[in-house]
């Protein structure tokens, strides 16, 4: 079941699960807790998951006022807080691992290790004009199917536009009964836009495992490469034959290869 959490200024939903060491799971552009379903379902016979709706997202309200990655990461280290959680396993897709990125250098206690996929640090050209179509993607589709069929292009690798996965997903996000404003969509964009946290990297102290999909064109593996090469010890990895969304479309192989990161981290010996 979900609550409520207050945290640094606004209302905050959250999903907390199973018991166990704590893994704070941290989504992006315009993705709601769901977007973690199965994680929150796959690993949580093991871990204490937390997910949670970021700021215009969901269940949780898009306040007044500037917004940026930086006040994202305040909300998700308040979040912890407020859960009596000292430091957590912290993982971050796309958008949320700008958010991770930023947690990991603002709140380095409160990050026993970091997984960040689908990630970059500094937009380069390419980058900088996919998200500004996206702009007018969201107020200019002529519904929010036609917004999903083109946004999704994206993120989902063709495989799963080829055996329904992505259709199935447009269905279950045309059903959500708490569907984000564009104005919502525009904003968190353009904090994600703004992210650059290059040279700031190799502050990041915590174990780190940046992974990237073969096939993401969204965030290719040269941008993730870029950000493995900047925090000193992390671990870089390419999943062959995915996208931009391996934790929905590959959920058992990427709940077992963070599995294993985690069990290493905590253990000190791989897993076995």
């Amino acid at each position: 079941m979900g609550e409520y959490v207050e945290a640094n200024g606004t209302t905050i939903w959250t999903e907390s699960r199973g018991e166990g060491p704590a893994v704070l799971l941290i989504a992006g552009l315009g993705d709601p807790a769901e977007a973690w379903q199965a994680q929150l379902d796959g690993l949580s016979d093991r871990y204490r998951v937390i997910a949670f709706d970021n700021r215009g997202a969901g269940r949780t309200p898009l306040p007044d006022g500037p917004m940026s990655v930086a006040t994202m990461a305040d909300d998700a280290a308040e979040l912890l807080r407020g859960f009596r959680v000292d430091s957590a396993h912290v993982a971050g897709f796309s958008g949320g691992s700008a958010i991770a990125q930023e947690l990991a250098l603002r709140h380095p206690a409160a990050v026993r290790s970091l997984v960040l996929m689908g990630t970059w640090a500094r937009a380069d050209a390419y980058f900088t004009a996919m998200t500004r179509s996206w702009h007018w993607l969201v107020t200019e589709a002529p519904d929010e199917r036609a917004m999903l069929e083109a946004f999704f292009l994206w993120i989902y690798s063709p495989r799963a536009h080829a055996d329904g996965t992505v259709q199935r997903l447009i269905e279950e996000s045309l059903a959500f009964p708490y569907p984000q404003s564009a104005a919502a969509f525009r904003r968190q964009l353009e904090s994600f836009q703004q992210h650059d946290a290059l040279d700031r990297l190799p502050g990041i102290t915590a174990p780190t495992l940046v992974l990237a999909g073969e096939q993401d064109i969204a965030t290719p593996p040269r941008l993730g490469r870029l950000v493995a090469g900047a925090i000193p010890g992390s671990c870089f990895e390419v999943l062959a034959g995915e996208a931009h969304q391996p934790l929905q479309e590959s959920s058992d192989g990427f709940n077992a290869r963070v599995h294993a990161f985690w069990h290493e981290v905590d253990s000190g010996t791989p897993p076995p």
